[in-house]
C-alpha cells in the first residue's frame, strides 16, 4: 500500500485491495458448497451429518478466526507508522497465543460436543457422522489458526492478492482431497461424510504451509524473519492483542448465531417453510460477500492511514467503501426483485417452493440493503481499532432489537414466518444508524487529537 491523494488514486488502491479479499471470501463458500453436495450425493444421513457438525463447528470457528483477525487493524496501522520491529513482535506473539486458542477451540470441542449431540435427538448414524466428521477437523485447528496469524499479517500489508492466490490453491485441493477421501480412491476406502472432515483438515495443514513459503521466501515479508529468533511469550503483548481480536471475534459470533436461532424457529412452520428459508439465506449469504469484502478492506485501509495520521485519508475511504457497497448491492438486489422467481428455480423442484422462497428473496433484498450500509461501517470502526462499542452495538441490534421484533411479530401479528425477516431486516437497519453515529463520534475524536 502507498499514500494517494486523490479520489480516483483511492478507487484504485482500494480495488487492489478489495478484489483478491472477495475472490478469496467466494472461494471460501464454495469449500462449503462442494461438501454439501458431494455429501448429499452418499446418502441422506451422510448429508445430515455434514450439515449438523458443520452449523456446530462454524459459528465458532468463524467466531476464534474474528479473534485473530485483530491483528489485521494493529498490524496495519504499525505499518503506516513505519514500525517494522513492531509488526514482527505482534505477528510472533499472535503465534503463541493462536496456539493457545486453538487448544481452548479443541477442549471446548470435547467437552460441549458429548453434551450437545443427545440433546439434538438425531439418528444414532447422523450422531455417528457428526461426531466423527468433528473429530476429523479438528486435526486441522492448530495448523489453520497459527496460518490465520500469517494470512493477517499478510492482508495488513496490502497483499491481499497473496492470501487470494493461497486460497484458491487449497480450494481444489480440498474439493479433491474430499472426493478421495468420502467416495474412496488411490486405494483409501470411502468414509463417507467423515471423509469431509479429513479432507478439510488435511487442506488446513497445506493452507499452514503455504503462508509459510511466502512469509519465508517472497518479499517483502521475508525481511521480517518472522519465524525465526521468536521471543518469550508475554501476556501483556496478548491482552493488547486480545484486546482488540475477542471483540472481534464476539461480534461475529453474535451475528452468525443470530441465523442459527431464526433458523430453529422456522422449524414450527413445517418442512416447506425451513427449506425456503434455507434457500433464501444461502443467496443472501452469496451476496453478502460482497459488502463484507469492502467491510474487511476497510479494516486494512483505514487502519494503515490511521497509523500514519492521514485522517482525511481515511475518512475519505470510508466514504468510498460506504459509497460502492451501497451501488454493488443495489445493482444485484434491484434486478433480483424482477428475477427472483428464476433464482427461486435453482433451489426449488416444486412450484409450491419456488413460490416460497420467492416470497423470502423480497425480504432478502431489503436485508441485503441494510446489511450493505452495516458492514462497511464495522469495518471502518476496526481500522481506527474501535472494537468494543461495536461488540455492544451487535448484541443490541441483533438480540435485543432483532429477534425479540421478529418473535413479537410471528406470534401478534399475520406476517407468520417473514416476521423473524422483518425482525432481522430491521435490527441490522437500526445496527447501521448507531454505527454511523458512532463513527461519526470517534472520527471527530481522532481530528480533535494533536
Amino acid at each position: 500500500m502507498k499514500q494517494t491523494y486523490t479520489y480516483r488514486g483511492k478507487a484504485g488502491q482500494f480495488f487492489a485491495v478489495l478484489l483478491p479479499i472477495f475472490v478469496t471470501q467466494m472461494s471460501l463458500m464454495a469449500t462449503g458448497f462442494f461438501n454439501t453436495v458431494m455429501a448429499g450425493h452418499i446418502s441422506e444421513q451422510d448429508l445430515a451429518g455434514v450439515a449438523v457438525g458443520v452449523n456446530l463447528f462454524m459459528p465458532f470457528f468463524g467466531s476464534f478466526l474474528g479473534i485473530i483477525s485483530g491483528l489485521t487493524p494493529v498490524i496495519a496501522q504499525y505499518y503506516g507508522a513505519g514500525k517494522g520491529q513492531a509488526i514482527r513482535y505482534t505477528a510472533q506473539q499472535g503465534f503463541y497465543w493462536a496456539l493457545a486458542l486453538a487448544v481452548l477451540f479443541l477442549a471446548g470441542g470435547y467437552i460441549a460436543v458429548p453434551l450437545l449431540l443427545p440433546l439434538l435427538a438425531l439418528e444414532p448414524r447422523v450422531a455417528y457422522i457428526t461426531t466423527h466428521y468433528l473429530m476429523a477437523v479438528s486435526c486441522g485447528i492448530v495448523p489453520i489458526f497459527l496460518a490465520g496469524v500469517i494470512r493477517n499479517f499478510i492482508d495488513a500489508h496490502g497483499y491481499t492478492r497473496l492470501t487470494m492466490c493461497i486460497t484458491m490453491c487449497t480450494v481444489p485441493v480440498n474439493i479433491a482431497l474430499n472426493y478421495v477421501f468420502m467416495y474412496g480412491a488411490c486405494g483409501l476406502p470411502a468414509f463417507g461424510g467423515i471423509g469431509a472432515g479429513i479432507g478439510s483438515a488435511c487442506t488446513f495443514t497445506l493452507n499452514l504451509l503455504l503462508n509459510v513459503l511466502v512469509v519465508t521466501r517472497v518479499r517483502p515479508f521475508r525481511a521480517y524473519h518472522l519465524l525465526s529468533a521468536l521471543p518469550r511469550p508475554r501476556l501483556a503483548a496478548w491482552r493488547r492483542q486480545l484486546a482488540v481480536g475477542v471483540p472481534i471475534g464476539a461480534t461475529m459470533f453474535t451475528e452468525q448465531s443470530i441465523f442459527g436461532a431464526v433458523g430453529l424457529f422456522m422449524t414450527s412452520y413445517g418442512t416447506a417453510i425451513v427449506a425456503a428459508h434455507q434457500a433464501a439465506m444461502n443467496f443472501t449469504t452469496i451476496i453478502y460477500m460482497i459488502p463484507l469484502s469492502i467491510s474487511i478492506a476497510l479494516s486494512i485501509l483505514v487502519g494503515y492511514e490511521v497509523g500514519a495520521h492521514r485522517l482525511r485519508d481515511a475518512a475519505q475511504y470510508v466514504r468510498l467503501g460506504r459509497v460502492l457497497s451501497l451501488v454493488f448491492v443495489c445493482s444485484i438486489a434491484l434486478p433480483l426483485t424482477a428475477h427472483k422467481s428464476a433464482v427461486a428455480a435453482l433451489y426449488a423442484s416444486s412450484w409450491e417452493l419456488e413460490t416460497l422462497i420467492s416470497t423470502f428473496l423480497v425480504y432478502a433484498v431489503f436485508m441485503q440493503v441494510a446489511d450493505c450500509l452495516n458492514a462497511p461501517l464495522q469495518g471502518a470502526l476496526r481500522g481506527y481499532k474501535d472494537v468494543h462499542v461495536t461488540l455492544g452495538l451487535a448484541i443490541f441490534s441483533n438480540w435485543v432489537i432483532g429477534l425479540p421484533l421478529g418473535w413479537l411479530m410471528a406470534h401478534y401479528s399475520g406476517f407468520g414466518p417473514y416476521s423473524y425477516w422483518t425482525g432481522l431486516i430491521g435490527g441490522i437497519a437500526v445496527g447501521a444508524v448507531c454505527l454511523s453515529l458512532r463513527l461519526r463520534r470517534v472520527q471527530r475524536a481522532q481530528l480533535a487529537q494533536p
